[in-house]
């Protein structure tokens, strides 16, 4: 074998070692967890973050990085060593801005390795009460015999309540006028108010709401109806088969992350979620656990990528 080529073997098996003793000490210091927002986001980080750090026994600093609908959170991650050390949770803000922006300074894909979806929760369709509309039929009706004349509140392009509103639009074939306000609680406040009709709300906010008789649910977006709630239909069974949306939060880490790494964080979110007091807390929120592997995260991604890239398309939508 030539001098070059044992050289060449040398550096190899040097650098597999060395990455290997560094997933062996890993995590030997705290772990930045960037989010993109704050509010019902940040709650769910904060809680996945308490269950890793038990798991792990190391620090994990959750970080807002708030600003261009979770693009400067996810520019700082993908630019970060993949050691392991820096982490970032993903919304399904950052699947539509794949296509809704036109240049992006990362690639969703190509950037990050998943590691787990960890929580998903649906939304439910409500109207203030003196809208006339009973069932999705009706709200379909109103908003066909006065096409743009009927409003619904969003948190602003990319949410999910702005997802779910324009995935509807795209199904029923019905033009609404979206009235962006500054967060979740300001649009869920103007839909009480009367100021907007219309409001595609996270179940956990919107369904105390119901309770009391301040709204009217018309339907829930999963497939299914929920179980907690067996009374409200969902907008598939009222007439648009495959309708669903929901709000839903992943951790991924920078691209090239060892996949041992990757495994160890996968286990410590896992193991964290499983935890009963996280666990309850979570579920308390209106969100359902899911926790599942890698490549489960790795091909929910791509879907949801699709999805949103066909609303983009259809509704020639796009970041100004």
């Amino acid at each position: 074998m030539r001098p070059g080529a044992r050289g060449v073997l040398r550096l190899t098996a040097f650098m597999f070692c060395c990455a290997g003793a560094h997933a062996q000490n890993y995590p030997a210091k705290p772990i930045r967890y960037i989010i993109p927002s704050t509010g019902g986001t940040e709650v769910i980080a904060r809680l996945v973050a308490q269950g890793m750090s038990q798991h792990l026994g190391q620090q994990i600093v959750v970080d807002p990085r708030t600003g261009a609908n979770g693009n400067l959170g996810a520019e700082i991650a993908a630019k970060a060593p993949a050691d392991g050390y820096t982490l970032l949770q993903i919304t399904q803000s950052h699947t539509f801005n794949t296509s809704y922006f036109k240049k992006l300074a990362f690639d969703l894909v190509q950037d990050f390795t998943p590691i787990t979806l960890t929580d998903i929760s649906p939304m439910i369709v409500v109207v203030h009460p003196s809208f006339p509309a009973k069932t999705v039929a009706d709200l379909v009706r109103v908003a066909k015999a006065k096409p743009g004349a009927v409003f619904y509140g969003s948190a602003g392009v990319g949410t999910s309540t702005y997802l779910a509103a324009e995935l509807f639009k795209a199904s029923a074939n019905i033009n609404l006028t979206e009235v962006p306000y500054r967060g979740g609680a300001p649009s869920l406040t103007a839909v009480i108010a009367g100021e907007v009709p219309v409001y595609f709300s996270p179940v956990a906010t919107g369904v105390p709401l119901v309770q009391q008789g301040r709204l009217r649910a018309l339907a829930v977006s999963t497939l299914k109806r929920l179980p907690a709630y067996p009374e409200i239909p969902t907008v598939a069974e009222s007439g648009y088969p495959g309708f669903e949306a929901s709000n839903w939060h992943g951790l991924v880490a920078p691209a090239r992350t060892p996949p041992e790494i990757i495994a160890t964080l996968n286990a410590a979110v896992v193991s964290g979620l499983k935890r009963p007091e996280i666990a309850s807390r979570v579920r308390e929120l209106g969100y359902a656990i899911v926790a599942g592997t890698p490549a489960e995260f790795a091909d929910f991604i791509r879907t949801d990528i699709e999805k949103w890239r066909r609303i983009v398309q259809d509704k020639n939508l796009s970041a100004e």
